[in-house]
Order: structure tokens, then sequence, then C-alpha cells
């Protein structure tokens, strides 16, 4: 054999591994599909097939492969469960370490709002809409996703039946739309908290003149008394071993006839981390609740009044976030580079793809103290 053809040699083995996952997906890698991988670089497969979703995630990165369609790509691959074939020791060991290990403790608790919610206002500017809101639409009765924003706070707040005099605690902040809305359509008083510093700053400008507090500030140390608590799409964040402290927290804070509206996703199995790349390089110290550890967490602190699933919204909501990204893209790129709009391609990929193929689900879980007196009621 020539030394010519060794590398090739040495690399079929793991290209026919990977062609015969992908094709339990319908895949063909040089297929003509827009949701079929190119494949630009042979030492892929042994790449793939050795390091799993961080493998996977960081190839494409590197240009190593493409996809016409990556959400579609995504979503054969979730169809067909080809990710749990696809575990692997790094897997194995993030799971040992979140069972030993608080990843969630307050100082673990920050690096999120460094590593991803500080990134640059310019980015989330350009991607959110005119809302800023950063996380999952309400498109029921919307076409674009400024109007699935302001229907989705809309939504919250008639959940909650705010009235004027009420004071609001939002837990997670974000860029402060939902506490600026509330105090001005609503008359309420507020109080905002973000670990992020320029969430912070941005809600503070969003909210000058309003009766409205932003604070930096971890959960665990907020304090005061609240007819009303938002959480929306900061429960991602808190991990398994904190969610009895966290509904303790908020049990604290609010008043005895007072609701809660928690907003978060939820994964379809209880685990106790995230997918590796995510947790590397989008949100570290992250991970899903499923169902069965919210309800083991509220059990004996809150009633469930509410329990509602959106999820489906969340994919048309991606889309629309992206195809801001990309418009946005040529004023983006001098700052963040080539690199990282891929990085963030594959991120708005496959969570589309998670959420059009219903892996994850955004749920809207409405809590009380002790029970509405006669039911809670409400057409959404």
């Amino acid at each position: 054999m020539s030394a010519s053809r060794r590398p090739q040699a040495i690399a079929d083995p793991w290209r026919r591994r990977v062609e015969g996952l992908l094709a339990g997906a319908g895949l063909r890698i040089g297929g003509e599909r827009p949701q079929d991988p190119q494949v630009h670089d042979p030492r892929f497969f042994r790449r793939v097939m050795a390091g799993g979703s961080l493998a996977l995630g960081e190839s494409y990165m590197d240009g190593w492969w493409d996809a016409e369609s990556l959400d579609g790509f995504f979503a054969a691959i979730l169809s067909a469960r080809l990710d749990r074939r696809m575990r692997r020791w790094g897997d194995l060991w993030l799971a040992l370490r979140a069972w030993l290990l608080n990843l969630q403790t307050p100082r673990r608790a920050r690096e999120v709002g460094r590593r991803h919610y500080d990134l640059g206002n310019d980015l989330y500017r350009a991607m959110l809409g005119r809302h800023m809101v950063y996380s999952c639409g309400y498109w029921a009765d919307a076409d674009n996703l400024d109007d699935a924003q302001a229907a989705k706070l809309d939504l919250c707040f008639r959940k909650l039946g705010l009235a004027p005099g009420m004071r609001l605690l939002d837990i997670g902040c974000g860029f402060g739309e939902a506490l600026a809305r509330a105090a001005e359509r609503h008359g309420v008083e507020g109080v905002g908290i973000t670990i992020s510093e320029q969430q912070a700053a941005y809600a503070r400008e969003r909210c000058a003149g309003l009766p409205v507090e932003i604070r930096v500030q971890d959960y665990r140390e907020a304090g005061g008394r609240f007819d009303r608590v938002l959480s929306i799409g900061m429960f991602e964040h808190v991990g398994r071993r904190n969610y009895r402290r966290f509904f303790d927290k908020v049990r604290q804070l609010l008043a005895p006839d007072g609701l809660f509206l928690l907003h978060t996703i939820g994964g379809e199995l209880s685990t106790g981390h995230t997918d590796p790349w995510i947790g590397r390089y989008i949100f570290p110290n992250s991970m899903l609740p499923s169902a069965v550890q919210i309800a083991r967490a509220t059990e004996g602190r809150f009633v469930i009044e509410d329990w509602h699933n959106f999820g489906a919204d969340y994919d048309l909501t991606l889309q629309a976030w992206r195809r801001n990204f990309d418009a946005a893209w040529p004023r983006l790129a001098p700052r963040y580079g080539e690199r990282f709009r891929r990085m963030w391609h594959y991120y708005l990929a496959v969570s589309m793809a998670s959420f059009r193929t219903r892996r994850n689900q955004l749920w809207q879980v409405l809590l009380s103290p002790g029970g509405v007196p006669g039911g809670w009621r409400l057409q959404r």
C-alpha cells in the first residue's frame, strides 16, 4: 500500500461507522438534500466517533463539515434518537460530576452571566427584536417576533392577575422588558434581579422613570415581600441540587395570597447536567428540569394551579432570532468573527430541532402557596 493511500484506508472504518449511524436517521454524507451533511475534512469521522456530541459541535465550528439545513440535520438526528446512541465517556463524567458537585453554587452561577449574557448587548439587540426578550414568544395569534414576545408577556400578566399597587419580583429579569411593561400597563412596582452586568445596565435604561429597581444579585440573596413573582428563562440555570432551595426562597418572598409564574424550558428525561457542547460553549453549569423534578421540588411548598406547554412556539422564536442574526452579521462580524458565527448557528439550529421534534418543551407553571380559593381560572 502506498503512503498516499494509508490515511484514507485508516479513515474508511470510521467513515463507515458514521455512515451507518446517519443512515438510521435517513441522512447521507454528501447527499443532495438540505439536511444531508457535507464533510470537508476526512478527520471528521474518527473525531466524532471518539468525541460524541462535543466533537460534533467543535468540528462544525472548525469548518470540517456543513449542512445546508443544519436544523434539518439535527431534527433527523433527534427524531431517530441517535444522540442517545452516541453518548461517550465525557457524558458519563459530566453526569458523575453533577452528581458529586453542586454546579450552580452562587460563585458558579455567575459564570453563565459572564460567558453568555455579557457577550454584548449589540449582539442581543440585533437578534432579539424590539422588546429584547431572550425567551420563547407566544405565537398563537402572532405572525412576527415582536408581537409574539408582547403576547407572551401579556399572557404572563393575565395569569398573574396584575393590578395597580402590587409589588412584582422578576427573578432573572433579563433586559427589563417584562418589568417595564408591567409597570407601564398595570401600575405595579417591581424589582428585577439578574447575574448579568450588561443586562442590568440595559434594564436600568429601559426602566428609567418607572417604579422599578434592578439589582445584580443571585436569587439566594433576594429579600423583601412581593404580591407576585415571575421568572422567565432563568430556572434552567438553577440546577437539580438547588430546586427545593429555589422554591423555598420564592415561598419566603411571596405573600400568602400571592402567585408565582415559572416560565422554563423542560426536558423529557430527568438528568443532572446539560449536553457537553452546550455546557462548554453556550450555557455553562446549566441543565433542563424535567416535569418530575419540578413536581417533586414544589411538593409541600406550592399548589400547582396551571401547567401550560407551548414548546413548539420556541422553534418559531429561534427561527426569527436566526433571521435577525444573519441580517445583522455584516456589522457584527468584525467584533465576533467567523468561528463565533458558526458556533451561534450551531446553537440556534440544535435548539430549533430539539423543540421541533418535541424533545424539549416550554412550560409555564403557575403556583400558589396555599391554593387559590375556589380555583384559578383563565382563558388563554
